[in-house]
């Protein structure tokens, strides 16, 4: 097999790997595609995010920033703090749960949930861990073919998100009751607070 084609496929799998994971991001994108809420802008957002901290880190970028440890922690200090305002909005939908929303939403709500996403995603020091320094050193080891594997964990991204905000509708039944949105928002919850104060735990 050629030899590019076997690092675009190592970097499809490493990339995969790292993102299929229960997180704050997954968890926003999972949301909005159940509500078919600005799918489309919050995939886009995610994936090309993901396809610049990518090339950041193949590029070297990632040595650089670790020499400015200060960088890293003022992110998880304001990371942290969103996810945990994050996490009490999301457990007071626990108390006051609704039934699913099919409907796009409103041009006010896809404006808050860009906003969210773009939170979410810039505002997370793990996303910087993953793409930037882990993706970017692995990348690395392949050489000349080092943007090859990169441009394969880009492809992972791209096909994550966009099966969990458009594939997410086939859950719509499901979560079409109050009590399966207070399980969701519950989860959501736990994982938001959870991170939001490992996050500040460790700034």
């Amino acid at each position: 097999m050629n030899t590019a084609l076997i690092t675009l496929a190592a970097g499809f799998g490493t990339g995969l790997s790292l993102i299929v994971a229960i997180g704050a991001q997954n968890a926003f994108v999972l949301r909005q595609g159940i509500h078919r809420d600005a799918v489309l802008p919050v995939v886009a957002i995610c994936a090309l995010s993901d396809a610049v901290l990518i090339a950041l880190g193949v590029a070297g970028v990632g040595a650089l920033v670790v020499a400015w440890p200060a960088a890293l922690t003022a992110v998880a200090l304001l990371g942290g703090a969103f996810l945990l305002v994050y996490g009490v909005l999301a457990a007071r939908r626990v108390l006051r749960p609704g039934a699913l929303r099919p409907e796009p939403g409103s041009t006010g709500s896809r404006r808050r949930a860009v906003l969210t996403c773009l939170a979410l995603t810039w505002l997370n020091p793990h996303v910087y861990l993953d793409t930037v320094f882990l993706l970017g050193s692995v990348a690395a080891e392949r050489g000349p073919l080092r943007w090859t594997f990169g441009l394969g964990a880009a492809a992972a991204s791209l096909c994550w998100f966009a099966a969990l905000g458009f594939g997410a509708r086939l859950l719509s039944r499901f979560l079409s009751r109050p009590s399966a949105w207070r399980v969701l928002d519950g989860l959501v919850a736990a994982t938001m607070l959870a991170l939001g104060a490992t996050l500040i735990a460790r700034a």
